[in-house]
């Protein structure tokens, strides 16, 4: 799966305080993501993180749309 940092996740689980999006801040063995709803950092394995996606967010550059 092609996680950027950037990008925002739609998670299949609600994180405690409510939302299900989170923010990448950073990409590698492990992601560092913030809650959209409480701001809340937190870093989590890959493995774990990519089974929980349901739908990625991605802005492209400019505003230009793929296609």
């Amino acid at each position: 799966m092609d996680v950027q940092k950037g990008d925002t996740l739609v998670m299949k689980k609600k994180h405690p305080c409510g939302s299900n999006e989170m923010f990448v801040l950073r990409t590698g063995m492990d992601f560092k993501l913030r809650c959209a709803g409480c701001a809340r950092e937190f870093m989590t394995p890959r493995s774990k993180c990519e089974k929980n996606i349901k739908s990625i967010k991605r802005q492209t550059e400019g505003g230009e749309t793929n296609g």
